[in-house]
């Protein structure tokens, strides 16, 4: 399962409920992007979600 590497957010888990309040599995996925960011000194594609990247954005 996709994960953000920076705060670890991952898939969350819940129903889909109608107006007949019949239930069924669902998932919402975080809005994760692949970027190049330097890990321990070298750059490396990692998994970030999107306010993790606004946030680095902002530090640069």
């Amino acid at each position: 399962m996709a994960k953000c590497e920076i705060c670890g957010k991952s898939a969350m888990f819940g129903n889909n409920v109608p107006h007949s309040l019949h239930k069924t599995k669902r998932q919402w996925r975080p809005n994760l992007q692949k970027v190049m960011l330097n890990r321990d000194g070298r750059p490396r594609k990692t998994y970030v979600c999107t306010k993790c990247l606004r946030t680095l954005n902002k530090s640069k």
